[in-house]
């Protein structure tokens, strides 16, 4: 009875959105320490091993957004859709920590070309967070400002720096510099399926 009063008052909704909120806390949180750790300001090995505390904090609101899921009678989108909603947000985080990884395990001295990406990166997920915190009451408002998370433009980021990259002349660290790079559009790419996954969700929950 008490879940289902739950249920119908809309607190699971908001409960479901604040684990989401959670994980995407978690991703920006990356995306600091991998901001900070590339700029030389922080110890590369200091990065890593907070990245991985964050990594836990992102799963742990995964594993409790899905035990929530198994306990409602209703969610904010479909099931299938935050779930995938969550998995793509998730996706972002092992990005992120990949890069930080990588950066300490290369030996990767800082470098100025992972920084337009890591801004891109930010503001997408600040815009999707605040999607996120519209979905329980005002779910078409929600979608319209996920669509905003894209406009930074992560991808586009991405190729300029790469494109700078590879024009300039080639160096020991061009290889690992590249490589860190599809790490951040990896994380993009993982960006913008969440976006789609919430527009798509509200879509055919509320049309």
């Amino acid at each position: 009875m008490r879940s289902l009063l739950r249920d119908l008052t809309g607190r699971t909704d908001r409960v479901l959105t604040g684990q989401i909120i959670t994980q995407l806390g978690a991703a920006a949180t990356g995306v600091w320490l991998a901001t900070a750790s590339a700029a030389g300001e922080l110890d590369p090995a200091t990065a890593r091993a907070r990245m991985a505390e964050v990594e836990h904090e992102g799963d742990e609101a995964r594993a409790a957004l899905v035990g929530q899921m198994r306990r409602s009678l209703t969610s904010p989108i479909d099931r299938e859709d935050l779930f995938r909603f969550s998995r793509a947000i998730d996706d972002v985080l092992d990005a992120v920590r990949d890069f930080v990884r990588e950066l300490h395990l290369f030996a990767a001295p800082p470098d100025p070309s992972y920084a337009g990406p890591l801004r891109a990166l930010a503001a997408g997920i600040e815009q999707l967070t605040e999607a996120a915190r519209l979905l329980p009451g005002r779910p078409r408002a929600a979608a319209e400002a996920a669509r905003g998370a894209k406009k930074p433009g992560v991808r586009v980021a991405y190729q300029l720096a790469l494109a700078e990259v590879l024009a300039a002349p080639l160096t020991p660290d061009t290889i690992k510099v590249t490589l860190l790079l599809t790490r951040l559009d990896a994380a993009g790419t993982s960006l913008a399926a969440a976006v789609d996954t919430l527009a798509d969700g509200v879509i055919k929950r509320y049309q």
